[in-house]
């Protein structure tokens, strides 16, 4: 165990709610071994469980302090023959100082840890200590960001990246090869600098989401954090670039007004359409400027753009406020009959999480699972299964707050049976916060220590 109490720590505050409850950050860098189980972990996951989000140890102005800010932490927890082995978070980190808090996974045999808005990966090994930033052997020479897309196809990468305040009217397509190094990047202009936190991917397009959240002076010199806010008098525009084409090719289709930080997956129609779902904000940070909760909440839509008329129909999917959704990897760029969703509630002292949704897309009905009074699961990662048929045929491993106990614990669902007991409950050393993203890596992805 490192303890990190000789630093200035921020303290748990209900002022701002990104620092309350389950959304502070956690005092120590732990190393513990052989975990407490409830249940049985499902012999076949052999790999990593990871997560990244932000652990602000340093002091912080809290009445302006974002969500978004903050030391990068990866959590991670590794399971191998049905036992949850151990159990460790670190800061993700550079030597001179840079630490991406938003993302982490693995790609070309290595552990990446990700962040919004420009900076490199930081990578990772595999007992999550910093080996320094990756920047894909010299050839990434621009931004990147914490939602790269994967083509199991042709085993491509795909970005797309900004990066305030060295990009200000454009942003950058990359995309990376199995080997780990970028093969193309393609400048892409927009005006006012807006926040695209996420992409969409097809076999033919790729998905620019240009929604008017944007760059916002004011906000800077009201002493906020995270320079962005709601732009009322943008338009919203979502555009289709040809897998290989240049700019001049987007085609841009108009939107209703909102903001979507992230898609659940996208894929062609036979009729020549796109069809995206995503989690959709009527507006985002009008008001309040530490996050996006404040001024509305999120519901699942469906976009479905057409390229011939450059219209998107919307659909309300789902009413409930929801995020972080996920589908099985099985189905990425392909049309997808499951969606899994994570629960949003209005601010309590400790929950923005509540039941783990799962969408059945071709009946229009959904399930939850609730994990009981005062527990809230994170982002739901989708593990398929070995002998896996269906597409729900899957694990989902999600990390559950108990507020009772201020403990955290990774909880393991049979996706065929999402509203049943829990499969396992592996209890870890110590609270989890809320951060952001995370995924499951293989050890047949990665060469882990003997």
């Amino acid at each position: 165990m490192t303890d990190l109490d000789n630093r200035p720590a921020t303290a748990r505050t209900s002022e701002n709610p990104y620092l309350a409850g389950n959304m502070a950050p956690v005092p120590t860098e732990v190393t513990v071994f052989d975990l407490e189980v409830t249940g049985e972990i499902p012999a076949e996951l052999e790999g990593r469980w990871l997560r990244n989000g932000p652990n602000p140890l340093d002091e912080v102005d809290v009445a302006h302090h974002h969500w978004f800010m903050g030391a990068g932490m990866v959590h991670g927890v590794r399971l191998r023959g049905g036992r949850a082995e151990w159990y460790r978070n670190r800061f993700a980190s550079t030597p001179d100082g840079f630490s991406p808090n938003t993302n982490v996974g693995g790609f070309a045999g290595t552990t990446w840890a990700m962040v919004e808005a420009g900076n490199p990966p930081v990578e990772l090994d595999y007992e999550l200590n910093s080996l320094g930033a990756n920047r894909f052997g010299g050839t990434l020479t621009g931004p990147f960001t914490a939602h790269p897309k994967y083509d199991s196809a042709t085993r491509e990468l795909h970005a797309m990246a900004y990066h305030w305040p060295d990009l200000v009217d454009r942003i950058h397509y990359v995309v990376i090869g199995d080997d780990g190094r970028v093969t193309s990047t393609l400048e892409i202009p927009v005006a006012d600098m807006p926040m695209i936190h996420d992409m969409s991917l097809t076999p033919t397009y790729a998905v620019v989401y240009d929604l008017p959240v944007t760059v916002s002076f004011d906000v800077i010199g009201q002493g906020f954090a995270f320079p962005f806010a709601w732009n009322p008098d943008r338009p919203a525009r979502v555009g289709l670039l040809p897998r290989g084409g240049i700019a001049d090719d987007i085609v841009w289709c108009d939107v209703d007004p909102c903001y979507v930080f992230h898609p659940l997956n996208a894929y062609d129609a036979p009729d020549g359409t796109v069809v995206v779902d995503v989690c959709r904000y009527e507006r985002m940070m009008v008001s309040d400027f530490r996050g996006p909760f404040g001024d509305h909440l999120p519901t699942l839509d469906r976009w479905v753009i057409d390229p011939a008329t450059r219209t998107v129909h919307e659909t309300r999917l789902d009413d409930r406020p929801q995020e972080f959704p996920r589908h099985s990897p099985t189905v990425g760029l392909q049309q997808h009959r499951y969606g899994y969703t994570s629960e949003v509630l209005p601010f309590d002292p400790v929950q923005i999480h509540g039941a783990t949704i799962k969408h059945d897309l071709e009946r229009g009905t959904s399930e939850a699972h609730e994990y009981g009074p005062g527990r809230g699961g994170a982002e739901p990662v989708v593990v398929p299964k070995a002998d896996g048929v269906d597409e729900d045929d899957a694990w989902i491993m999600s990390v559950v707050y108990d507020a009772a106990t201020d403990r955290s614990e990774l909880c393991i669902l049979d996706a065929q049976d999402v509203t049943g007991p829990e499969v396992a409950r592996i209890h870890l050393p110590q609270r989890v916060p809320f951060g952001f993203h995370g995924n499951w890596v293989t050890d047949a992805s990665v060469t882990p220590p003997t």
